[in-house]
Order: C-alpha cells, then structure tokens, then sequence
C-alpha cells in the first residue's frame, strides 16, 4: 500500500521563510517583511479573535508601513492560510516517527505525539482562531477542513497498514482515526489556544493514554524525569 504520508510530503513547498533560523545567510528584506507580517498575525491572534484582525491593526505590531501588507498578500485571509499550512507541515514532521521510522511502533507512536504537542504548544492560537472563525467564515472553514482531512487520510492509512501487519487489532480505521484527530485538535486548542496556556505535560499524557490505549491495547509509560 503507498504511503499517503509520503505522498503529502513529497507534494508540500516551504511557505514562508524563517530568517532567524538561517544560519550563515543574510535575508532579503522581502523575506523580513513577510516573516514580520506573519510574526505579527501570530502575536495579534494570541489576544484577539481573527474578526477582529484589520490590515492597520496588524501591520502596527510589525513596525512596517500599512501599504507593505498588500505586496505579500491579497487579503487577510491568506496570511492565515499561509500559517496554518505551517502548522500542517509542522505536525507532519513532529510526527515523522510513527509513520516512517523503524522500532517499536508504541514507542514510535509516543515519540511523534509528544512532539505534536509541543508543535502545537508554540502554535495554538492559529489553530484557534481558524477553528473559531471556521463556525462563521465560508473560506476558514474549507481551510480547516481541508487541514483535519488531511491528517484523517495518513492517520487512517497508518491504522490500516498496522492492522495488516497484525499490530492493531481489526476494525474501521476510518471513523477512530477521525475521532483521535478531532479530540487531539479539541484538546490543544484548548490548553494552549490563548495566554496563559496549560502545562502541557498533562496534554502530552493525555493524548499518549488514548491512543496508545485505542490502537494497541498498550498502556502509557512516562518518561523519566531526568
């Protein structure tokens, strides 16, 4: 069976730049000026519901003139878009291990939900607004549906191939990989949608228990406090 995982991985371009993570680079300004009006975007919605955003509101936190707004993005609605197919792309390389590393798939499992986790504890409040906005906005909402079908596809396709080789007892992985996707969304958004987030040590251990409980019949083992 192909991996969608690999599928989706193979298909995902960079959508925007990190320049503090560049090492011996000297950034373009345009690169700057993006990354300050999606550094912005997050720093507004930590506050504030996305309805609230204005193009003057956020470009105010960056510093830039309003008018630069309009030579990276059309609307506001794509800086948001732009940040939560970052989110997408950062849960699916926290979570790496589970769909393509070799060992013991509990332990791989557990592995790729803590680092979910932490994905998701610098990141909550783009998931929360999009989630929030998603009740009301046409366009948010086909963007996070398009977000959670995602994961429902490689999580499902993961289940099947553990059932087949007989580590995952038989049943319709379709409908549990959904349920396990939208309890993960529900519970960070949550805990880690707004200041002051929630330790997110109890979060880890929750989503670890339930699923590893789910799909293998296996009981959570914590790590060791070092």
């Amino acid at each position: 069976m192909a991996s969608l995982y690999n599928d989706w991985m193979s298909d995902k371009k960079p959508m925007f730049i990190d320049v503090n993570a560049i090492a011996n680079l000297k950034p373009r300004k345009s690169d700057r000026t993006r990354t300050a009006i999606l550094n912005g975007a997050v720093e507004f919605l930590w506050a504030h519901p996305f309805r609230d955003m204005t193009v003057a509101e956020l470009m105010s936190i960056t510093g830039i003139g309003r008018s630069a707004f309009y030579q990276y993005f059309k609307d506001l609605y794509e800086p948001m878009e732009t940040l939560l197919e970052g989110v997408a792309e950062a849960v699916h390389s926290a979570t790496e291990p589970w769909f393509i590393g070799d060992g013991e798939a509990t332990v791989l499992l557990q592995q790729s939900l803590s680092d979910l986790v932490d994905v998701c504890y610098e990141r909550g409040p783009i998931l929360r607004a999009v989630a929030e906005a998603s009740t009301t906005d046409e366009r948010l909402e086909r963007a996070w549906a398009e977000f959670l079908c995602q994961f429902d596809d490689v999580i499902s396709d993961q289940i099947e191939k553990h059932q087949e080789a007989g580590l995952i007892p038989q049943f319709d992985a379709r409908p549990v990989a959904v349920a396990l996707n939208r309890l993960d969304a529900s519970l960070v958004i949550d805990a880690f949608g707004r200041h002051p987030r929630s330790n997110p040590e109890p979060v880890r251990e929750a989503i670890t228990r339930i699923w590893m409980s789910t799909l293998y019949k296996s009981t959570y083992i914590p790590k060791p406090e070092i």
